[in-house]
């Protein structure tokens, strides 16, 4: 054991610089707690999360629906360690569960990336008289949305922690070859030691299963340790660690979901572009917070430090020999600075190409936090025991003093900006809301956390009551009245035999469906015998396999006609007993394109029960299935697939009758 832990890098700070750093990270973690419970909530997309944890804690596996395979989860690590969290947790709700977790989880992702970065200059302060103080770390907590996604229900939290922990253990892998002495069992000198590599590797690996886009900087960072590496012995510690666990859940994925990817991804189209959109996202994240002024205050800072690092702070350690050119360039502490500000940029263009999000600037807080990462602290060299330099040294000093307080002043009015103003809760043309402040408003509580707390929004009460007036089953349609629900009843069980008693209440009992655009609140406030399914392709996978909608508004751009879920049945498809909105032929010819072998075969994955074969086939057809789109319009979609349509059930219009002599 002692010999393991001596081969983690350790480093002899003077009182000043340590009490700086710890008593940074106690304050901005602190305040980032406050911020964050002044701000609570719980989105509607992060009770989705937990209709899953549901339905996993009561044996039905890691679905939405009952007997519908569907991945409506993009974060699969989210969904098993709120699922193992809610077991620990036995009788607590599971609202204050998550809500517990993912505060814990975003401010242990601040404090990792703060010990990161101060770690990541400590070489050059031992023995110096310095100030370790925050800067991007109040940047980041400053800003609204980040103190709103800190307690959304969503994975945010869960991608905070894993960043800052990647950051943190990526300096000290790069800091291992000046410090440490190679293993004398390690050919070619390895620096870390095998459970150290092991862990980093293991930790990168994850980034797939934390949200897919995070695989490219989670894969960046183990080519960089390949690279380094030596011998195959160690890179082939390196691959087994980092992608054991992502290859089996892959395979696992494409045998149970029958894809390639979750099944959100599908339903937003992930690897389609909206440019224009995302241009419009970006400016609508930075001008409530003027966030160009704080990136310019620390893009100048970190110049400025990085021209003087070799006069006032930095200091190279000896670095073995036995190392190449390549793998001394890529495990050093500027190529783990340009991995992570890169990540950053990687995963903000990503985000602009895809459109952004509906939701005020949560998808660019991640490309953000990884921007400031290298400067979440910075140190102020005080210019005592430094005669050769100190004229330099006080102008250093005096310089990244100016520029620090520059982003404190920042931070203040930041902190305590309106955000988007009179338009946070309306869907203007940008299709972007102030999500915690929207349901804030149309719940009526200023803290929305709890399934009975959204039983408050439109409609939630009198679906309710809808399912419970509908004890023979029902297709639930959102009507334009808030308060009632449109019916579509299901086909009702044919009568007992002569002589036989009649059926039981809990015989004639039928199927019910809610078809609705939020899944969140209406799967947590109903039974898991209820299939929730929406227009959108979260929980849908007919819907989701529909063509994106170009000009749609962004994560909602795609639509499923309620026509489709009528003929999916078992519901009646004539008049009276279906809404004047609904159209007889649009239901048969939907019917009759259910029947087409593509669309089967891609329902049949999800649908029919799961063995060995349905696994293998589901792998081998992965591929297909997840590239695999259907016409939201029957007839369209009848001449897609080759199909006959049905005969008309109405006459069709043939224009006025011919008039005149």
């Amino acid at each position: 054991m002692a010999v393991w832990l001596a081969r983690w890098p350790a480093f002899r700070f003077t009182p000043t610089v340590r009490i700086s750093l710890w008593s940074s990270v106690v304050v901005v973690g602190a305040l980032f707690a406050w911020g964050a419970w002044q701000r609570r909530w719980i989105a509607d997309d992060g009770l989705i999360v937990l209709r899953t944890v549901r339905n996993l804690l009561a044996g039905n596996g890691p679905v939405f629906n009952q007997g519908e395979r569907v991945e409506a989860n993009t974060s699969t690590v989210w969904t098993y360690l709120v699922t193992f969290a809610a077991w620990i947790g036995g009788p607590l709700q599971l609202e204050y569960v998550v809500l517990t977790l993912t505060l814990v989880l975003s401010v242990a992702g601040i404090v990792f990336v703060m010990l990161g970065t101060g770690r990541l200059y400590a070489p050059g302060l031992r023995g110096r008289q310095a100030l370790l103080l925050p800067a991007g770390a109040i940047v980041y907590i400053a800003i609204p949305p980040a103190r709103d996604f800190a307690t959304s229900g969503l994975e945010n939290g869960l991608v905070l922690a894993y960043l800052g922990l990647l950051w943190w253990l990526m300096v000290c892998w790069s800091q291992a070859p000046r410090i440490n002495r190679p293993a004398p069992n390690e050919p070619g000198g390895n620096a870390t030691g095998r459970v150290f590599e092991a862990a980093l590797a293991f930790i990168a690996g994850l980034s797939v299963l934390i949200r897919p886009e995070l695989a490219l900087v989670g894969g960046i960072a183990l080519v960089m340790m390949l690279v380094a590496a030596h011998g195959w012995r160690r890179r082939t510690l390196i691959v087994v660690a980092g992608g054991l666990l992502p290859v089996l859940y892959q395979v696992f994925r494409m045998g149970y979901y029958g894809l390639l990817v979750p099944g959100t991804a599908v339903a937003k189209d992930a690897s389609g572009s909206k440019w224009s959109q995302g241009f419009v996202y970006l400016t609508n994240f930075n001008h409530p917070y003027l966030l160009w002024i704080p990136l310019v205050l620390l893009g100048g800072l970190g110049l400025l430090l990085l021209g003087v690092r070799s006069l006032l702070w930095r200091k190279r350690g000896p670095a073995s020999r036995t190392r190449g050119r390549w793998a001394s360039l890529v495990q050093s502490p500027t190529a783990v600075v340009v991995f992570m500000a890169g990540s950053g940029l990687v995963q903000a263009v990503y985000w602009v190409r895809q459109g952004g999000d509906f939701m005020h600037g949560r998808v660019l807080l991640t490309p953000l936090f990884c921007l400031l990462a290298p400067v979440s602290v910075i140190p102020i060299v005080l210019p005592s025991g430094m005669r050769a330099v100190q004229g330099p040294g006080y102008l250093l000093a005096g310089a990244s003093s100016v520029f620090w307080l520059a982003i404190v002043g920042w931070s203040l009015w930041a902190a305590n900006s309106p955000g988007l103003g009179s338009d946070a809760t309306r869907v203007t043309y940008s299709g972007i809301v102030d999500e915690r402040r929207f349901y804030a408003q149309a719940t009526g509580h200023a803290h929305p956390l709890t399934g009975a707390d959204y039983l408050d929004y439109p409609r939630m009460r009198a679906v309710v009551a809808a399912i419970d007036n509908t004890p023979e089953g029902a297709l639930l349609l959102p009507s334009g009245n808030y308060d009632q629900w449109d019916v579509v009843p299901a086909i009702p069980k044919p009568p007992p035999p002569p002589g036989e008693p009649p059926l039981t209440e809990k015989q004639r009992r039928g199927p019910h469906t809610v078809f609705f655009t939020n899944l969140g609140m209406l799967g947590m406030n109903v039974g898991l015998d209820v299939r929730v399914i929406d227009q959108i392709g979260l929980a849908n996978p007919l819907a989701a396999h529909t063509a994106r909608i170009d000009d749609g508004r962004i994560g909602h751009d795609k639509n499923l006609f309620p026509d489709w879920a009528v003929a999916e049945g078992p519901f009646l498809p004539m008049r009276p007993y279906i809404p004047p909105y609904l159209d007889e032929d649009w239901i048969a010819q939907a019917k009759v394109a259910l029947a087409c072998p593509e669309t089967d075969a891609m329902l049949t994955s999800v649908r029919g029960p799961l063995g060995l074969k349905r696994f293998a086939s589901n792998v081998v057809n992965a591929w297909t299935f997840t590239k695999y789109r259907i016409d939201r319009v029957p007839r369209y979609e009848l001449a897609r697939c080759g199909l006959e349509p049905p005969p008309p059930k109405v006459p069709p219009y043939t224009g006025m009758p011919a008039t005149g002599p």
